[in-house]
């Protein structure tokens, strides 16, 4: 049949039952409206919560772990030498926790096209020193440019300025849960004692804040000069090497690669934060059932009001049958009014959906624990929109199946015979 015909028969009916018809594409609206959303939100949200670690965790970590040692006396005697021997209370060894030929190390790991950067760090656990109390706590030793390229650190440093830990000589930034422990402000000089009970005084030049309170009220941030001034160490003394790779997803590989090669200890990000992706997952998971489940909600919707169409209609299908319609032809024009709806209703529902999204990302959002969040995050991603369209669709066209399919099975002489 004329594919023209068959549209203006389906505009015909969708007409008639206007209100009806508006209903139902209200109802799609709705559904993608709320769809991409909540999707925008929610991976928005996951962003900036797995960027409180990920963007500030090394894709891949260099070290020496401290553990204890695999050659134990009672295995390298003779007599207990094929014996299966059970040793308690087995102690770390003396190992030290310094990286041999760091500086080589970095040279080879920027000579690899997976490696987007690295970044050396000295870690160190020190006590400052508040009047007769002492505070425990953690200076980290860093190169502030390559901390900066590679992990945020610069948009973290809520005062001061970060690269002042470079430039002033013995500079230290605390972490702001620290710095209210302290009493401390910007310009002031703190007492720090390392475990062997050396002491040094460091001038306080930025505070610093990641969002994780328990994480701001024990770290601090040094140049690694002055880290390696307070364990009297050489300038070649590294403890860490930070790797950035080109593609998150090679650093299993990477790491077993580089343990291989270099003979240090090496994490990757998936292992060191498998909680948070998990979390991410969930959070998405739990976005997409609630956006699919209006979707199906409004599918039901348009599967009554079709079905209500057909009884309302048996008339008019009897004739459309009568005058030569094939029922091949009124389930096409039927399934034709249920993508219309969906079509139509999607359209508005995408447009609907951005404007809500850019509204929500406009609204102010601002906490102590967020420093450089200022609005609500939102995700504009395409491939949300790409599945709300899809789905749309989808939905409509199964709504519409069951309806139009009847809808070709009537009998045109038994519904004129009746009438």
């Amino acid at each position: 049949m004329n594919a023209r015909l068959i549209t203006r028969i389906a505009k015909s009916l969708l007409l008639a039952r206007w209100k009806q018809t508006l209903v139902a594409a209200i109802g799609v609206t709705f559904s993608i409206t709320m769809f991409i959303a909540l999707l925008s939100f929610m991976n928005g949200l996951n962003g900036l919560l797995d960027g409180l670690v990920l963007n500030r965790t090394a894709h891949v970590r260099l070290f020496n772990d401290i553990k204890p040692n695999q050659r134990q006396p009672v295995n390298e005697s003779k007599e207990f030498r094929g014996s299966y021997n059970f040793i308690r209370s087995v102690k770390s060894s003396g190992g030290r926790q310094e990286i041999y030929n760091s500086g080589a190390i970095m040279q080879a790991l920027k000579k690899d096209n997976r490696v987007l950067g690295c970044a050396p760090k000295i870690t160190t656990q020190v006590f400052f020193n508040d009047g007769a109390v002492n505070i425990s706590g953690v200076i980290n030793g860093i190169d502030v440019q390559a901390e900066s390229d590679l992990f945020h650190f610069r948009d973290y440093v809520v005062e001061g300025d970060a690269l002042a830990i470079k430039t002033a000589p013995n500079s230290i930034i605390l972490g702001k849960g620290l710095a209210s422990k302290l009493l401390a402000n910007i310009g002031d000089v703190v007492q720090v004692a390392t475990p062997k009970q050396d002491r040094f005084s460091l001038k306080v030049v930025g505070f610093f804040q990641s969002g994780i309170g328990e994480f701001d009220k024990v770290q601090s941030y040094a140049s690694l000069g002055t880290a390696q001034k307070i364990l009297g160490k050489s300038s070649e003394y590294v403890t860490d090497i930070q790797v950035k790779l080109r593609d998150l997803n090679m650093a299993p590989p990477a790491a077993r690669e580089y343990h291989q090669l270099f003979g240090v200890d090496v994490e990757d990000i998936q292992t060191a934060n498998a909680q948070f992706e998990t979390g991410s997952f969930i959070r998405t998971l739990i976005s997409y059932a609630v956006g699919v489940t209006l979707l199906i909600v409004a599918g039901f919707g348009i599967y009554n009001i079709l079905n209500m169409m057909i009884y309302e209609k048996m008339d008019s299908i009897a004739i459309l049958k009568a005058t030569g319609f094939a029922g091949i032809d009124v389930n096409r024009i039927f399934l034709l009014i249920a993508l219309s709806i969906g079509f139509f209703g999607g359209i508005l529902g995408l447009l609907f959906g951005f404007l809500l999204s850019s509204i929500i990302d406009r609204i102010p959002f601002t906490t102590a624990a967020l420093p450089t969040i200022k609005t609500y995050p939102i995700d504009y991603n395409l491939a949300f929109y790409f599945i709300g369209s899809i789905f749309s669709l989808l939905t409509t066209y199964l709504a519409g199946w069951a309806p139009s399919r009847k809808a070709s099975r009537v009998d045109p002489v038994i519904i004129i015979r009746g009438k």
